[in-house]
């Protein structure tokens, strides 16, 4: 109980610090945007990399904060039954559904994105444009930070059940509201 305990805790607090860091990237895509277009239509002014680079930072804020988007109850989840169960109803829900929904959908995406994170990094693709961002295989590689995040939060939350179910109940879900 120790050992799941202690990794849930990490879990969450990993995934709390991520998704509290990532989240500045949302502000640094706001501020990005402004230039580019202060500078496109103020001064006629277009630069390519910046213009990639709030699509980057967009894609950043998605990819690596699923998991914090997760601890919170943030995703999308079927209500109609979840909503109306008792705590032990919610905790057998939680884990049949990461069993069978999340880890092979999880597995899914890893087993396709790999060669073509792969295959990104072999050729160290860039931007098909002239002047945008170089290293498009760092982005790419984000991917599968989204399914390690993600797939870390789903393992803690398979774990938050197993501890409610033998009685523990300091280890219900989080808020489904998530903070601001």
């Amino acid at each position: 109980m120790n050992a799941l305990i202690g990794f849930v805790r990490f879990v969450d607090v990993l995934n709390e610090r991520l998704g509290r860091f990532i989240s500045w990237f949302t502000l640094a895509t706001v501020l990005v945007c402004f230039s580019v277009v202060v500078l496109r239509y103020a001064f006629g002014i277009g630069i390519l990399w910046l213009q990639e680079l709030y699509i980057w930072f967009h894609a950043l804020v998605f990819l690596v904060g699923a998991g914090y988007t997760f601890l919170h109850g943030g995703h999308v989840r079927v209500d109609l039954l979840y909503e109306k169960r008792s705590v032990r109803g919610k905790a057998w829900t939680d884990l049949i559904g990461t069993i069978v929904f999340l880890l092979p959908w999880l597995a899914v995406v890893i087993y396709y994105t790999v060669p073509f994170v792969q295959s990104s990094w072999e050729v160290k693709e860039s931007s098909p444009q002239g002047g945008g961002m170089q290293a498009l295989y760092v982005l790419k590689s984000f991917i599968l930070v989204f399914c390690i995040t993600v797939g870390l939060q789903g393992l803690a939350l398979m774990s938050r059940s197993i501890l409610l179910l033998r009685g523990h109940p300091e280890f219900q879900p989080q808020s489904e509201e998530l903070p601001h």
